[in-house]
C-alpha cells in the first residue's frame, strides 16, 4: 500500500512500529528492575507512563529535571511511555533530537541547558520563519505564535520533522505529543476530542482512528491522499501543543506591535523601489486599525489616514477603496483584501507587505492549528458524523480541556499498569486529577479514585491512587510540595508563574534542583509501588 495515497488506519489496535518498539523495550524495563532487586518475567514486565503537564517554560524544565534524575537513580530505562502536554511537549522535543538520548542523559541536560540560558533567535529569522508558513495551505495563528514566541522560548527554530526520528530512539521511551481536536472540544464530543501525534501516527487516542505521520496534513478525501503537503515540523508541533498561553486579546495585541515592527524594520531597510512608501503607510495602517479594533480604541484618526492615502484609489470592479462607519472584523477583511487585489503590485514588488497583510487577517480570524482533515468523507462507525464532514480541523494545546496527557496513555491497548504523573500546573496542584477522574467516568473509562489530602496542607511530593484493580495505579507529584520546598510552597510557586517568559540561569539551576528532588526523595516509595504493581498484573 502507497502510504502517501492510503494511510488511514480505524481500529483500536497499536500500529506495528509501536508495537515493536513496545516489544523490544520489555527486555530493557525487565533488566533494569533486577538492578532494583525487583524480579520478573518478560510477561510480567510492567508498562509504566511517564506524563508531564502543561506549565510553559516551568513545565519544559520541571519535566527535564525530573527525566534527569530518573537517569541518576537508574530508573529512567524502567519507562515504557513518555507523554506530554504544552510545555513539556518543548522538553520532549528537545531531548529526542538527540537519538537514544536516555543513554546520555546528562550530556543532553546540560545541552538544552546551554541552549536556554545563551541561544538566540533573531528576528530576521522570524522573519524568514513567517515568509515560509505563509506560503503553506492553511497558515493559522498556530504559525505566527510558533515564529514570534515558542522560538524564543525554546531558543530554536527546529525544521526538523517527527518521522525522522523513526528508528532513532530504540533504547527510549516511547514518545506521545498531544493536543485537542477544538471542534470537537467546542461540540462536547469528549471521546473524539483527545489527539495524539507520533513518529509513527497521528489519531484520535480513543475513538481509534489514525493516520501515518508522513501524511498528517495532507488533503484526504475518502480515506486516500489526494494532495500531498509537508510535514509539520518540530517548530510547528512545539506551537501546537502549546498554544494555551497565547489566549486572550493581549496576545493579539502583541502579534500586531510585532507586525508593525517587522513593517517599520522593513521600511527602514528596503531599496528604494515604486511605491515602496505608499505601501509601507498603508499597511502599518491596516496594521493599527486592526489593533484598534481589539482594543475597541476609536480608530477615527487612523480612517481618515487611511482614506487620504487611498484617495482616488478603485478596486478591481471600479468602486472606490475606503472605510466607511463601524469597523468590524468583517469589514476591515473585506476593505483588506481590497486593498490587495487593487494593488497587487506592491504585495508583488514588497514580500514583507504580503507577509504581514496576511499574518494581520489571521490575526482577525484567530483560526488555530488548523489542518486538513484525514477523515474526510471516510466512512467510520465510531466517528462522530460531523468530523467526517469536515474537511479541515483545528487542533489546539490539551491543556484548555485537561492539562495533562492521562488519555494518551489509557487507550485500552497501550496496556499501561502504572501512571508517573509530573505535575507542574500552578493553582491547584489536584485539579488536573480530579477533572481526570470525572471524565473517565463520563466516558466509561477506567481510573482510581483521586483522594485530595486536606485543603489547609502543603501537599506532598508522592501520591498514590490506587483502588480499581482494573485500572491502572497513578502516582501523583506535583512540582512544589512540602518535601522540596518545605514551607515554601508558595513562595516558588510565585516566582514560576506560567506565562513568564526566559528564566535566567540561576531559575533554570534552582529548578531543575527542585524538579530533581522529587524523584530522589521518592525513589524507595516508587520501587515499592512498581513491586506491588507486578504483583497485582502476577494474579491478574
Amino acid at each position: 500500500m502507497d502510504q502517501n495515497k492510503r494511510a488511514v488506519r480505524l481500529g483500536h489496535s497499536l500500529n506495528e512500529a509501536e508495537r515493536q518498539h513496545v516489544s523490544n523495550r520489555r527486555g530493557t524495563v525487565q533488566q533494569c528492575l533486577q538492578k532494583h532487586n525487583i524480579p520478573c518475567s518478560l510477561d510480567e514486565v510492567p508498562n509504566i507512563a511517564v506524563l508531564g503537564s502543561g506549565g510553559g517554560e516551568r513545565a519544559m524544565i520541571g519535566l527535564l529535571g525530573s527525566l534527569s534524575q530518573l537517569g541518576e537513580e537508574g530508573l529512567l530505562d524502567c519507562i515504557m511511555y513518555l507523554s506530554g502536554v504544552s510545555g513539556s511537549t518543548w522538553c520532549m522535543s528537545s531531548v529526542y533530537k538527540e537519538p537514544d538520548w536516555s543513554t546520555k542523559m546528562e550530556t543532553v541536560k546540560q545541552g538544552v541547558i546551554k541552549k536556554l540560558n545563551s541561544g538566540q533567535v533573531s528576528k530576521s529569522e522570524q522573519y524568514k520563519r513567517l515568509e515560509k508558513m505563509t506560503e503553506r495551505d492553511n497558515f493559522s495563528i498556530t504559525d505566527i505564535w510558533s515564529a514570534l514566541v515558542v522560538s524564543n522560548e525554546v531558543k530554536e527554530i527546529n525544521e526538523h520533522v517527527l518521522t525522522e526520528q523513526r528508528g532513532l530512539h530504540t533504547r527510549d521511551p516511547y514518545p506521545i505529543y498531544t493536543v485537542i481536536d477544538k471542534q470537537c472540544s467546542h461540540d462536547k464530543l469528549h471521546k473524539d476530542v483527545w489527539f495524539e501525534i507520533t513518529p509513527d501516527e497521528c489519531g484520535y487516542s480513543l475513538t481509534g482512528a489514525f493516520v501515518d505521520s508522513t501524511a498528517w496534513g495532507s488533503l484526504f478525501d475518502k480515506g486516500a491522499v489526494t494532495k500531498k503537503q509537508p510535514q509539520i515540523d518540530i517548530l510547528s508541533l512545539q506551537g501546537l501543543c502549546s498554544s494555551t498561553l497565547a489566549e486572550g486579546k493581549e496576545f493579539r495585541q502583541w502579534i500586531l506591535q510585532e507586525l508593525q515592527h517587522f513593517t517599520q524594520k522593513k521600511a527602514s531597510t528596503t531599496t528604494q523601489a515604486p511605491n515602496k512608501d505608499e505601501a509601507h503607510q498603508v499597511v502599518s495602517n491596516l496594521v493599527e486599525l486592526t489593533r484598534r479594533s481589539f482594543t475597541e480604541e476609536d480608530p477615527s484618526v487612523s480612517i481618515t489616514k487611511m482614506n487620504d492615502l487611498l484617495k482616488g484609489k478603485q478596486n478591481k470592479d471600479g468602486r472606490d477603496v475606503k472605510l466607511h462607519g463601524t469597523i468590524t472584523n468583517e469589514a476591515l477583511n473585506k476593505f483588506t483584501m481590497d486593498v490587495c487585489d487593487s494593488f497587487f503590485v506592491w504585495f508583488k514588488e514588497h514580500d514583507i507587505w504580503r507577509v504581514i497583510i496576511k499574518c494581520m487577517m489571521k490575526v482577525a480570524e484567530w483560526d488555530w492549528g488548523t489542518q486538513y482533515n484525514f477523515l474526510y468523507n471516510t466512512k467510520a462507525a465510531e466517528v462522530h458524523p460531523s468530523i467526517l464532514k469536515s474537511k479541515t480541523r483545528q487542533y489546539e494545546d490539551a491543556g484548555l480541556l485537561l492539562n495533562s496527557p492521562y488519555f494518551s496513555v489509557l487507550r485500552k491497548e497501550r496496556n499501561v499498569d502504572l501512571i508517573i504523573s509530573f505535575d507542574f500546573s500552578a493553582g491547584d496542584p489536584f485539579e488536573t486529577a480530579d477533572n481526570t477522574a470525572q471524565m473517565c467516568k463520563d466516558l466509561q473509562v477506567f481510573f482510581p479514585t483521586v483522594k485530595r489530602p486536606g485543603n489547609d496542607q502543603e501537599p506532598d511530593d508522592f501520591y498514590v491512587f490506587e483502588d480499581n484493580p482494573t485500572a491502572p495505579t497513578v502516582i501523583h507529584i506535583p512540582l512544589f510540595n512540602a518535601g522540596n520546598c518545605k514551607g515554601e510552597v508558595k513562595k516558588w510557586k510565585d516566582r514560576y508563574w506560567t506565562y513568564q517568559s526566559q528564566y535566567t540561569e540561576e531559575m533554570v539551576s534552582d529548578l531543575l534542583e527542585k524538579a530533581a528532588l522529587n524523584i530522589k526523595n521518592t525513589k524507595q516509595k516508587l520501587l515499592k509501588v512498581i513491586e506491588e504493581v507486578i504483583q497485582r498484573k502476577k494474579k491478574h
